[in-house]
């Protein structure tokens, strides 16, 4: 990547890598990262170029939706295959819908001031909640396939991606490092533990990285499902993982593991969340459950969801759990358990 900056935008960063502790040399002469080839995560299929060669003959139309954010403004943001929208959760009513040039959505993600990171199957773009302008972000990624996005304490971004991890600097607009040997390569879910480090799940395990310096600080690989789908931290602080056949909870400082669910044995954890009384929602490729840790037990399972493959989650939001299948979006009642579908993203009517 062939990068233009001034004298002064080069002092700042590298004034900024070195309060990272990383190497600035090194990192800038490090822009073009190659990569050793790797299966991508498994479950994401078929591929934008497949989906819309499948469109063209007129073969499907893809309603899953992959990504769910919440706002400062209290609104839902719904990354779709058929586009982007921001709800009102309260009523459900339609505020916006936001054009882009890929509709295969694989992350979202709100930065401190408010702005919506999306992350799609073709790079990165960021979004205007108030105008809904879009804005390409054309960093060198190691693979424009984007599949998690988080923002740490600092206010930076952390970009996963199939082929390995970016951290951005969203306000200066500037890729600050690559972690360029990811165990296990593709990073399919982020979460941020306790004490402000990054977890990455990935197709071999889980691995710890140092927020401040993107150095590597641990791995976890010996858990049982190996594929990394989900990742959530508790109100207790612990780390809940879900795999393709479990689900783990582990100590966020260690990565031992603490507890391995039985009751959702041989289940592909494909989201989790915990809703403000600590109920573990967990998204399965068969169905939505709700786990209560304090007695572990499956205490209720979700019906007349638009599909039983599930791919997102926002507990809390309108007083509603929003729920992101692979057939379209559904709502939750937090009192009454009944879900119901949002037509205007869903197949069937």
């Amino acid at each position: 990547m062939k990068v233009a900056l001034s004298s002064l935008g080069l002092i700042a960063s590298v004034l900024l890598f070195g309060l990272m502790g990383v190497n600035w040399r090194s990192a800038i002469a490090q822009n073009t990262v190659i990569y050793s080839p790797s299966a991508p995560p498994r479950g994401i299929d078929p591929l934008p170029q497949e989906r819309n060669r499948q469109e063209l003959q007129g073969l499907t139309n893809d309603y899953r939706v992959g990504a769910l954010q919440r706002d400062i403004d209290g609104n839902l943001w719904v990354g779709s295959w058929l586009g982007l929208a921001r709800i009102d959760p309260n009523t459900g009513n339609i505020l916006s819908r936001v054009s882009l040039p890929n509709i295969a959505i694989g992350g979202l993600v709100q930065d401190r001031v408010g702005r919506i990171w999306v992350g799609t199957y073709e790079g990165l773009r960021r979004v205007d909640r108030q105008t809904s302008q879009v804005t390409a972000e054309n960093f060198s990624l190691p693979s424009n396939r984007v599949l998690s996005l988080l923002i740490d304490r600092r206010g930076y971004l952390w970009v996963g991606t199939d082929r390995g991890l970016v951290l951005i600097s969203p306000d200066q607009g500037l890729r600050m490092t690559t972690l360029q040997q990811l165990p296990g390569v593709s990073a399919n879910a982020l979460a941020l533990d306790p004490e402000g480090q990054l977890w990455v799940g990935t197709l071999e395990g889980l691995v710890r990285v140092n927020t401040a310096s993107a150095f590597i600080l641990d791995r976890v690989g010996n858990i049982p499902g190996t594929t990394v789908q989900a990742l959530a931290v508790s109100p207790q602080g612990t780390l809940w993982v879900g795999t393709l056949n479990s689900l783990l909870e582990l100590d966020a400082t260690t990565g031992a593991i603490l507890r391995n669910v039985e009751a959702v044995a041989e289940r592909q954890i494909s989201a989790l969340a915990f809703d403000q009384l600590g109920s573990l929602w967990i998204g399965t490729d068969n169905g939505l459950l709700r786990y209560d840790p304090r007695v572990n037990q499956v205490v209720g399972q979700v019906p007349d969801l638009p599909s039983n493959r599930i791919l997102s989650l926002s507990p809390d939001t309108g007083n509603k759990l929003w729920v992101g299948t692979s057939e379209g979006l559904a709502w939750v009642s937090m009192s009454t358990g009944r879900a119901r579908a949002h037509l205007a993203f869903t197949r069937s009517q």
